[in-house]
């Protein structure tokens, strides 16, 4: 009869374990979710997030674009602000033709309203979702958090290109236009 107390004891720690140990792969998976969804939204376009690019990945997507002889297509560009930022925000054009495959510069400006200086970062988005994967950033100022003092006023340039692999893609037939928009937050404070 002893032996039965003990077998219990023992099937119950078991029990236990395997509990404590899907309890703590569940608080891992919370903690690396965020940058693993981030990281298969940038590789797959999802969510409208845009791809990042060298400066020899345009330059090849030039050449690509110039032998496909590439059709030009309208980027619409938009921009957002958090309602606790007191900032202006806005793109200098609203819209712009480009040839798919040729780099292009637009600029965004922003100003500072308030009265003390403050930190914002900017969140980004692509419609249609299904250009995103085609959409490549080279250089732009969501890669780094701005600072604007007290009345200041910036101009933020943001260099990009349409990949002409998008030409291949059938999910992009009928795609005349391409919204690219920006989001500012106030950069949360960080904890001590």
């Amino acid at each position: 009869m002893a032996s039965q107390p003990a077998s219990l004891e023992q099937k119950n720690l078991r029990i236990a374990l395997i509990a404590l140990g899907i309890a703590a792969a569940m608080v891992a998976l919370g903690f690396a979710s965020v940058p693993l969804y981030r990281m298969f939204c940038q590789v797959t376009g999802f969510a409208g997030t845009t791809q990042v690019a060298s400066e020899s990945d345009a330059a090849m997507a030039e050449r690509l674009a110039a032998s496909a002889g590439a059709p030009p297509i309208s980027i619409r560009f938009d921009a957002n602000t958090d309602p606790g930022l007191p900032w202006n925000f806005a793109p200098e054009q609203t819209t712009d033709t480009v040839q798919i495959g040729t780099r292009d510069l637009a600029f965004y400006t922003a100003r500072n309203n308030g009265t003390v200086p403050i930190t914002g970062t900017a969140t980004f988005n692509v419609e249609p979702e299904q250009a995103a994967p085609y959409f490549n950033k080279i250089q732009c100022f969501c890669f780094t958090e701005q600072t604007l003092q007290p009345g200041e006023e910036i101009r933020m340039p943001v260099l990009f290109y349409v990949d002409p692999a998008a030409l291949d893609d059938p999910n992009m037939e009928g795609v005349e236009q391409i919204t690219l928009s920006y989001t500012f937050h106030v950069k949360p404070p960080e904890a001590t």
